[in-house]
């Protein structure tokens, strides 16, 4: 006679916990747990870098906005010849207004270019050198300016290749020639100045808000 099967141990039911709760996860179960898990870390992610992106574009509108104010960025230090070109173009501005030609010369040069911020270097740098002509032709050896004449001269040319119409680079070079005449075979003809042009001549060029 064989021996009787065993009988089936039950645990008994503890109070106050579902009998649900007992039973072993199943596949389906744990996959839904780690999809819910995935998409949690997925939408922090999202929002993490919504977050990185808001503050971005607001340090980039607070640049702008002291950019386009001339005034300069309160986090930035030691050799301003090292700092982005908007915020290089902006100090050199400063130097300029406070009558340190030179000094914004030196920033003004490096960014000279085929760029909007590029061409408004070459444009500023060219008016502080017919400045300079001017200090100069007024002091005791006015024949120093005439290379200074010459320089502003041909990035005047440069600028109206580039963009042939730029009536402020086309009046300040018909201005230039004023002071000294190309010979008669090499002189242009920058054609007639708009009305209000008077104003290129002693004004610099600024940036636009939003460049690199």
């Amino acid at each position: 006679m064989p021996p009787p099967a065993p009988t089936p141990v039950v645990s008994p039911p503890i109070a106050g916990v579902p009998a649900d709760a007992l039973r072993p996860p199943t596949w389906a179960s744990l996959f839904t747990r780690r999809r819910t898990r995935a998409v949690l870390l997925l939408l922090a992610a999202v929002l993490a870098l919504g977050s990185w992106d808001a503050w971005r574009w607001q340090q980039a509108r607070a640049s702008n906005a002291r950019i386009e104010a001339d005034r300069p960025d309160p986090g930035l230090a030691g050799d301003p010849a090292q700092w982005p070109p908007p915020q290089r173009f902006t100090h050199a501005r400063q130097l300029a207004a406070a009558g340190e030609l030179e000094a914004a010369l030196k920033l003004y040069r490096p960014l000279q270019g085929d760029s909007p911020l590029g061409q408004r270097a070459r444009y500023n740098v060219a008016h502080l050198l017919l400045l300079q002509a001017e200090e100069v032709r007024a002091g005791p050896q006015p024949g120093q300016a005439l290379p200074l004449i010459e320089l502003a001269k041909e990035i005047y040319r440069e600028l109206l290749r580039l963009d042939p119409g730029d009536w402020d680079a086309r009046y300040n070079l018909e201005r230039a020639q004023r002071l000294l005449p190309d010979p008669p075979d090499e002189e242009d003809s920058p054609g007639e100045p708009p009305q209000q042009s008077e104003r290129a001549a002693t004004t610099m060029r600024g940036v636009s808000p939003g460049l690199p």
